[in-house]
């Protein structure tokens, strides 16, 4: 019962419902609803996740949680008929951690709490095996001794290893009851010398010390790295679930195993998942025992096999989604043990997506909401060159999707220390546990020997995206030796593999990767009617984004092919062409000549010659772009940047000494003129256009000449020129007037006359806050958010990256890098209220973003709330922002999230 000083901290499961996720957790609110659907669940109860948020920002546990446990645990004993850890006949409960979102194996678990010396007479004589009761202790004090006390799990492993070399095994299963009496009387000892005390008898003190042992898993170290690469909050807290232990090791008509409704891999039905005889869950988890298809549990236990497949149906049906589901079989009574929305591949997740609407079950908003821009571009990427000859060293289980090439390491350190110095490395264990995190998220894929689909190398590795392969037998892997073998080929530390996650293969060496269908499909090459079942998935939800999406979406992109490219993947015009870009390799030397110009005559030829290169790049451009329009951004970078370095050329003249040419010395002159401590900050952007005569005048000519020429050629030009770097509406008022003058005398000169609206970048935080006045020059804004982000936080984009930006997020300070997913506490503020002031002066200013956050998923839904017209990304982006812009309109109709 709650008490009278705060709110009811304890749930029965017939009290939850698996929309309670925020105070029960996952775990706990589904639990809850399969109770509620009459589903065979052990009873148990669930500590919310309002007792955790206590824990962790007080140390100690609320006032009266004590009484609300004991006041559970005693209806969970009554329930059961039976008492925790009573001498004769003892109740036995698992204690496991369950946050909102799935973490799976981040947090703690301790099973068979409740057992301890006066007890496990009882549970061998209730089972009827000494064996099984003495291996249960063995394995509560192993769990305990590590999660609870802090005890090396090591340590446990090597007196384990110790008691097998005396019986002269490698198997646990060959260990007798004498065998594990003893191991039991090691254990104990082991936890004496390691905390100074025994090991807990008193079974509700052991239940207390594993309900705070999961509490604190909350902010182990790779609970943490967890959340920040899945970017869950790190203030939700865990809720706990205390549960009546039910053993699937019991022997051979006892089990445990963990299904799937369909193939997390590849989204097809079935039945797939893992069975593992005389065996508790952790085994088939951690993948330390290899397991048998779901499929052999008909042959086995026919009976317990055909009310899984109807609970599977049922959950299926409920959840209206793939369901991942724990089970254990206790001879041969079935009990759930756990169930939610399944983590899928992204192929997986598209074709679940379609398959569920045309079964009736969601529609095809539902469906757009479920699917998710970063699977999309997982779907992107490369995979293996199926014409390519390569020698396979295995074929294994096909965990998680991909192609992945890198140089082998055998422990997660090794794999994050390569990888820091820009290796490619694949990470290969025997099996994973979440210890590994660090290094599974440094990999470029994962191999295992040992474990299957549902073992933790697969489940994390479907979660992140990462390319992995599992339960490849034929690897004997020597972590000590650094290398494994198979069929006589020796793959040592440093040779380079390549896993391919679709097949199970292992190449030897590294093999060709080839585009993605999905790419193909996006470039025209594949029609979505006579396409796989991926490709045709793709389409449809790609299609209803289309319709559902304000946003518009444009490229940026600076040439005819990248256009074009834009153009076949569905970009509605260019947001941002750089020109800056067209002067780099040959011409470059012309621009040197520009800069180091001492005439107006110098300067004018320079320029002269300039001008009908630039026309070339644009004409190529609006052709490509045709009827759609073009945001020209005029000259921004620092003119330093056309120029050798300052160094290096001071360098070359003074070894040069009386042989350097005239040339040079001028160069060098130049070069020190132009120099700046901040050239971020200095002359550029607007500032050169007004600075140096007729550099912008020059780029606005070579504009409308290219429109002009287009039109003449039957083509519908539509540029746009953006003037860059703006802080005051004074020099945007200045540089329009030129920009007008000079598009008004190429009109006059070629007799056609191309509307050409004049706009502005708005990335120096004076101009977001006084846009008011800004947009009363403007016709457009565009938000360049790299510069915005790079002013509004004090950075050098260049250097805090690679200097401090990693322990920051680390450290908490970030949970993820601001030039990655827009600030919206910040610089997400400047946007709002540059885009409310903007339109309070003129209401149908046109506004976007052509910063790299519009192809970022994330900031995609933040530029759709913040009312903008479009965003504007790299042409290989556009697909994914035109599916975040659907998603950002349908998830706003549900109310935030999807329907699950």
């Amino acid at each position: 019962m709650p008490t009278s000083a705060g709110p009811k901290l304890v749930y029965d499961f017939v009290e939850g419902n698996k929309d309670m996720k925020d105070l029960l957790g996952g775990k706990g609110a589904n639990l809850a609803e399969m109770t509620n659907l009459g589903l065979p669940v052990p009873p148990g109860f669930i500590i919310s996740t309002d007792a955790c948020r206590h824990y962790l920002e007080n140390g100690t546990v609320p006032d009266g949680l004590a009484a609300e446990v004991s006041e559970h645990l005693k209806r969970l004993e009554e329930a059961m008929g039976l008492d925790l850890g009573a001498a004769e006949d003892p109740l036995l409960v698992s204690v496991r951690s369950g946050a909102k979102f799935s973490m799976p194996g981040m947090m703690e678990t301790v099973l068979n709490i409740g057992l301890s010396d006066a007890s496990v007479a009882g549970l061998a004589k209730k089972a009827g095996s000494d064996r099984f009761a003495w291996d249960s202790y063995r394995r509560l004090i192993q769990m305990f001794g590590k999660t609870v006390l802090g005890i090396e799990g090591e340590k446990f492993e090597h007196a384990i290893d110790a008691a097998k070399t005396a019986k002269g095994t490698k198997n646990d299963l060959d260990l007798d009851a004498q065998d594990l009496k003893a191991l039991v009387a090691t254990y104990k000892q082991l936890v004496r010398e390691e905390t100074g005390r025994d090991f807990p008898q008193d079974p509700r003190e052991q239940m207390d010390m594993a309900v705070n042992a999961v509490f604190d898993s909350w902010n182990a170290p790779r609970a943490i790295l967890y959340r920040r690469q899945e970017r869950i909050p790190s203030d939700l807290g865990t809720a706990v679930n205390v549960v009546a232990m039910v053993f699937g090791n019991l022997g051979l008509d006892s089990g445990t195993g963990v299904a799937f409704t369909r193939d997390p891999g590849s989204g097809q039905q079935g039945v797939y998942g893992d069975y593992l005889q005389n065996a508790q869950g952790e085994d088939v988890v951690a993948g330390i025992r290899n397991t048998v298809p779901l499929q052999e549990l008909e042959k086995i236990d026919a009976k317990s096999y055909g009310e899984l497949m109807g609970i599977m149906e049922t959950l299926e049906n409920h959840y209206r989604d793939l369901c991942d589901i724990e089970f254990t079989i206790e001879r041969g009574k079935l009990w759930m043990l756990q169930t939610r929305v399944g983590k899928r591949t992204a192929g997986a997740a598209f074709r679940i997506a379609t398959q569920l609407v045309d079964q009736g079950l969601i529609d095809i908003d539902e469906a757009l909401r479920r699917v998710t821009g970063a699977q999309l571009a997982q779907l992107m990427f490369p995979r293996f060159d199926s014409g390519a000859s390569a020698t396979m060293i295995t074929k294994a289980i096909s965990a998680s999707p991909g192609a992945a090439v890198g140089r082998a390491v055998f422990d997660s350190a090794t794999a994050v220390e390569w990888a820091a110095k820009g290796e490619d490395v694949i990470l290969v264990r025997r099996e994973t546990n979440p210890d590994d995190l660090h290094g599974m998220i440094a990999a470029r894929g994962i191999l295992t020997s040992r474990g299957g689909k549902t073992s933790h190398a697969a489940v994390v590795a479907r979660g992140m995206g990462k390319t992995c392969v599992c339960g490849a037998e034929e690897l004997e892997v020597d972590v000590r030796a650094r290398k494994f073998t198979a069929k006589g080929v020796t793959i040592s530390e440093g040779d380079v593999i390549s896993i391919d996650g679709t097949s199970g293969s292992v190449y030897e060496g590294n093999v060709p990767v080839s585009a993605s269908p999905v790419v193909e499909y996006f470039e025209g090459n594949i029609e979505p009617s006579k396409a796989d079942e991926l490709v045709r998935a793709v389409h449809r939800i790609m299609f209803r984004a289309d319709e559902r999406r304000r946003l518009k979406v444009r490229a940026n992109a600076d040439n005819g092919p990248d256009s074009a490219r834009a153009v076949r993947f569905g970009a509605q015009g260019i947001g941002l062409t750089r020109t800056e870009h067209m002067f780099l390799g040959e011409r470059r030397q012309v621009v040197e000549r520009l800069i180091l110009a001492d005439t107006d005559t110098d300067r004018e030829a320079a320029l002269a010659e300039l001008e009908p290169l630039q026309r070339g790049d644009f004409v190529e451009i609006f052709e490509a772009m045709d009827g759609l329009p073009v945001t020209i951004r005029l000259l921004d970078p620092p003119l330093h940047e056309f120029l050798p370095d300052l160094t290096e050329l001071s360098v070359q003249v003074a070894l040069a000494a009386d042989k350097a040419t005239e040339q040079d010395r001028k160069l060098l002159d130049a070069v020190r003129r132009l120099h700046e401590q901040n050239p971020m900050l200095g002359l550029r952007g607007v500032r050169l256009g007004l600075v140096i005569p007729g550099l912008y005048a020059m780029q606005v000519r070579a504009i409308a000449h290219a429109a002009a020429e287009r039109v003449k050629a039957g083509g519908d030009p539509k540029p746009e020129i953006m003037i860059p770097l703006v802080g005051a509406v004074q020099e945007l008022e200045a540089a329009r007037e030129e920009t007008e003058k000079v598009l008004k005398e190429v009109a006059e000169e070629t007799g056609v006359h191309v509307e050409t609206p004049i706009g502005t970048m708005i990335e120096v935080p004076r101009a977001a806050l006084t846009a008011g006045q800004i947009a009363q020059a403007a016709q457009f804004f565009s938000f360049g958010t790299n510069d915005l982000t790079q002013m509004g936080w004090g950075f050098s984009r260049d250097d805090v990256e690679g200097s401090f930006f990693t322990k920051y997020i680390e450290a908490g300070i970030f949970g993820v890098s601001p030039f990655e997913t827009i600030d919206a506490d910040g610089i997400g503020r400047l946007v709002k209220i540059a885009v409310e002031e903007g339109r309070q002066t003129s209401p149908s200013l046109k506004i976007g973003v052509c910063g790299e956050h519009g192809g970022d998923p994330d900031s995609v839904h933040f530029f759709h709330h913040a009312g903008l017209d479009y965003v504007s990304c790299s042409p290989f982006r556009v697909p994914v922002a035109r599916l975040e812009a659907g998603r950002a309109v349908a998830l706003d109709e549900a109310g935030g999230s999807d329907s699950r």
